[in-house]
């Protein structure tokens, strides 16, 4: 990139200048005619100049072409206007400049923002093109929020810059040269003192900026580092709570404010000391004009519509000098951020562009042997952690590596996955320097994971199937606005030097999965069987059972899941276990479920909010008014909170009692003892107020008869309460509608899990199995009806927030390694990935992961840096390092026998 700003945006945008250019000539023309004509309007028609005898007439529009040696070639005399008619042709001649000129500055500045906007999307992508090409040593060094933070707001500035480089000193110096140049003609004194003012503002403005500039510089960079420290405190929050060291972080951060305090403080003082002075200079040349101009046109030497034109001349004069002195000033803003900005995107050693070439067809050969070849490995501190390593894996070889002391095979391991560099040696693939090798053959050839692996935001599906997304395999065909839009799309692209690849086309590459028998189901059968492999496949039907779905999106799967209900309420009647539910029905009350539960008839949308806006409706207080409902759930929530004030009202906070009876806490049991005692003191006959109604309501709300047994809920209010479903529901107001939907046995419910549409009721509290029996029959039921597939595709779906962190690390650590599994690839480097689950769930995996590899028909190899050393015995070969050497290599048996380092691990 160059080192200069300017020279970078002639480079990308030297034709768009040019024309630009000659557009702002041309503005000119207009520009300088519009400061004449109020002086012709004046002198002419105004004061009557020409216009002396009764009747005058003056030539409008009058001219000749004249050529040299030719003379005239052709002349017209214009129009004979009176005074009044001169003055109305004049004035429209005015309003006819006032709009070329307006014209002129809105197609100069619609076409500088384009331009600027395409430099600012062009710079912003070499900018990440360049950390797409960062070694992975200097990416170790760099701070991602700092960087974010430098792509996204300090290039900023460059793209309103761009469209001013050139076209702004051209079009203000044009505008402020033509206003001198006409206030020079009209009288040369006053020229000279507008000329003597403006070369004052030019040479001291300037100047003064200069500390402006070092101010806003210091300013980018704190401003910088503290968004460095906010992404720090995000990422380490659960340290920070770990070791209490909020208050430590808390002084940081006002450390920090405070010196970004001073800086902005010094700056806005300075800045306004510049304007003061700027402001000053440029009224005491209208002071000049008014006093010397006046004493001219008092002793005759100017007239006073050469006074009025000179005075609105130099009105136009100041704009443009401060615009011109402001373009200076942020010209050297821009250079010093984009010097700023260059510096942090030098790296040493950038990946050659032609290393990550687009390649959308997989070379279908194989690649072998993968090989060290006298590698040595630094840390980030220089110090050595792998040392003359020389070691070749054939493909189909099964490689277990293990490290005595030191960490040089979690080293190699890396240096295998590319994740860091040798500093001596090569890593080579089939005789080749892998880090020579296009990133289409390496990146397809080995699949890396290591524990600290990263996800990005979406859905596992997204995750696992990562991957796969190597280039675009198909077009897309568009129709219409969308293929206009397209091509506008791959227009901008190009003129911004990015790639105008289509992000909709297809990227999966479905002929680069593990599993491959030339069927349709190959990208399903690889992913179902890494999931099972990994044993994540539970997790994710977890997932899925406790997620929802749009159903008018998936109106099939919807479907399917309401005949699921019915056929699992039928297999539960057949085996005689319907005791194990209590099924929701339109008319009966559900003793499993709360009095809420079965008022609503329905689920409610989560959310902190949704009981609250409808407990303090009016239209919810209208309703139970009507059905005689208010009295009684009021009575009820005050027995509730009797009952629970003498149960709980003595217990300490931490009592188990709170969790396992109750929602509430003992602070909120304290305010209902308050309610109660207030409710003792009121005069007989004063009723509650809506805070208080709302408060009762809140309890009897959640109150569950078979859960609590205070003997609260008779006959009659569950009769109560089951008529009064349909009164809620036949005319409930926009803004609870779409908080509350109701059930329907026969309807998919949106609001509600997956598992909650299946069981469509409640488990009995009074069988400790019911969970366990309804799982195993329920399963029965969604592998009859076929549903298993579109259940783990609910789960897939699910967002796995920023970073994975939706996920539990052993999620993380399983997803890990299914994503590469995915893959056909002909090497499979897993280092140490699965430090975080115990040793028989370790050995399970590492079992089944070897299994389905060892199953496929492209004869991978294995090479595994186990962290359970154990786990040896799965692997036909075992290499063991010593303080970053290779100390024994050979079959688990021979090692087992012979080497006493690697029995002493074993062991």
């Amino acid at each position: 990139m160059e080192k200069s700003l300017l020279r970078y945006i002639w480079r990308h945008t030297r034709r768009q200048q040019l024309f630009i250019l000659t557009i702002v000539a041309a503005s000119m023309v207009p520009y300088f005619l519009a400061f004449d004509l109020p002086k012709q309007i004046i002198n002419g028609p105004i004061q009557g100049g020409g216009f002396e005898s009764e009747g005058a007439t003056q030539a409008y529009m009058d001219f000749a072409v004249t050529l040299p040696w030719l003379g005239t070639i052709f002349q017209f005399d214009g129009i004979s206007l009176d005074r009044l008619e001169t003055l109305g042709a004049l004035s429209g001649v005015f309003l006819l400049l006032v709009i070329i000129n307006g014209l002129f500055k809105y197609y100069i500045n619609t076409f500088k923002g384009r331009l600027g906007e395409r430099l600012l999307r062009r710079i912003r992508y070499q900018l990440v093109d360049r950390i797409l090409r960062f070694p992975p040593s200097y990416l170790k060094r760099v701070h991602a929020a700092e960087v974010s933070s430098m792509v996204k707001d300090e290039v900023e500035p460059f793209g309103g810059f761009t469209g001013d480089a050139f076209v702004q000193p051209a079009m203000l110096g044009g505008q402020a040269i033509a206003a001198l140049f006409f206030i020079m003609v009209q009288n040369f004194w006053l020229g000279m003192i507008a000329a003597t003012m403006v070369a004052i503002q030019v040479g001291i403005i300037p100047k003064m900026r200069h500390r402006l500039i070092e101010l806003g510089r210091q300013r980018q960079v704190t401003a910088r580092h503290f968004a460095g420290k906010v992404s720090e405190i995000v990422e380490g929050i659960s340290t920070i709570h770990a070791f209490d060291t909020s208050n430590y972080e808390r002084a940081d951060v006002s450390h920090r404010l405070g010196h970004i305090f001073k800086i902005r403080y010094d700056l806005y003082q300075w800045k306004f000391l510049v304007k003061f002075v700027n402001n000053f200079l440029s009224q005491l040349t209208p002071f000049l004009f008014y006093s010397i101009g006046g004493y001219l046109t008092l002793r005759g030497s100017l007239d006073v519509g050469q006074l009025i034109a000179v005075i609105n001349a130099y009105k136009d004069l100041p704009g443009p000098l401060k615009e011109l002195i402001d373009w200076d000033q942020a010209r050297q803003d821009v250079q010093v951020k984009y010097e700023q900005v260059l510096e942090e995107f030098e790296a040493p050693m950038l990946i050659a562009p032609a290393i990550h070439t687009l390649a959308p067809k997989s070379e279908d050969k194989a690649f072998s042997p993968l090989a060290a070849v006298n590698v040595t490995i630094e840390d980030q501190s220089g110090a050595r952690v792998a040392e003359g390593v020389s070691v070749k894996f054939e493909r189909g070889e099964t490689i277990a590596i293990i490290d005595n002391m030191g960490s040089g095979g979690e080293a190699l391991a890396e240096a295998f996955g590319r994740v860091v560099w040798p500093v001596a040696g090569k890593i080579t693939l089939q005789e080749t320097d892998l880090l020579e090798l296009p990133e289409s053959v390496s990146g397809r050839a080995i699949s890396y994971s290591g524990a600290d692996s990263y996800f990005f935001h979406g859905t596992l599906k997204d995750n696992l199937l990562y991957g796969l997304r190597h280039a675009p395999l198909s077009t897309t065909t568009y129709t219409g606005r969308d293929a206009t839009h397209r091509r506008w799309e791959m227009h901008e692209a190009r003129m911004a030097g990015n790639v105008d690849y289509d992000l909709n086309a297809e990227w999966l590459d479905r002929n680069t999965t593990s599993v491959r028998n030339g069927q349709k189901d190959d990208l399903k059968n690889s992913l179902l069987a890494a999931l099972d492999a990994v044993q994540l496949t539970s997790d994710i039907m977890d997932l899925a059972l406790h997620s929802t779905f749009d159903p008018e999106v998936h109106t099939d799967l919807a479907a399917r899941i309401v005949d699921m209900r019915h056929a699992l309420r039928s297999t539960l009647a057949a085996k005689g276990l319907s005791h194990l539910v209590v099924f929701f029905e339109p008319d009966r009350y559900n003793i499993e479920a709360s009095v809420g539960e079965n008022l609503l008839f329905g689920t409610m949308r989560p959310g902190v909010g949704s009981e609250n806006s409808l407990l303090d409706s009016d239209y919810f207080y209208d309703v139970l008014r009507s059905a005689s409902l208010l009295e009684p759930l009021f009575d009820m929530g005050t027995a509730i909170a009797e009952n629970l004030v003498d149960i709980f009202g003595s217990l300490p906070e931490d009592h188990p009692f709170f969790q396992q009876m109750i929602t509430l806490t003992a602070d909120e049991i304290d305010v209902y003892e308050q309610l109660l005692l207030r409710f003792k003191e009121r005069p007989e006959g004063v009723r509650p107020n809506r805070d208080e109604l709302h408060a009762m309501l809140r309890l009897s709300f959640n109150y569950v008869e078979l859960r609590y047994r205070f003997g609260l809920l008779t006959p009659e209010l569950s009769e109560k309460i089951v008529k009064a479903r349909d009164l809620l529901h036949d005319k409930l107001p926009a803004h609870l509608a779409g908080l509350i939907e109701r059930y329907d046995p026969h309807r998919y419910i949106a609001l509600a899990s997956l598992r909650e549409n299946i069981l469509f009721g409640k488990l009995s509290h009074r069988i400790a199995d019911a969970g366990e029996q309804i799982r195993a029959v329920a399963s029965g039921v969604m592998h009859e009806k076929d549903l298993y597939a579109s259940f783990l595709g609910v789960g897939l779906e699910f967002d796995i927030g920023a970073g994975g962190r939706r996920l539990t690390l052993v999620q993380r650590q399983k997803l890990n390694v299914a994503r590469s599994l995915i893959r056909r690839s002909d090497f499979y480097v897993f280092n140490r990935a699965l430090p975080g689950l115990d040793r028989r769930v370790q050995n399970e995996i590492v079992k089944n992961v070897v299994d389905f590899l060892k199953e496929q028909d492209h004869d991978p190899a294995i090479i595994w840096v186990l962290s359970n050393t154990s786990l040896a015995r799965l692997f036909k070969r075992v290499v063991v390092f010593d303080r970053g050497s290779i100390a024994d290599d050979g079959t688990f048996e021979t090692l087992e026998q012979e080497s006493g380092i690697f029995k002493t691990l074993v062991a």
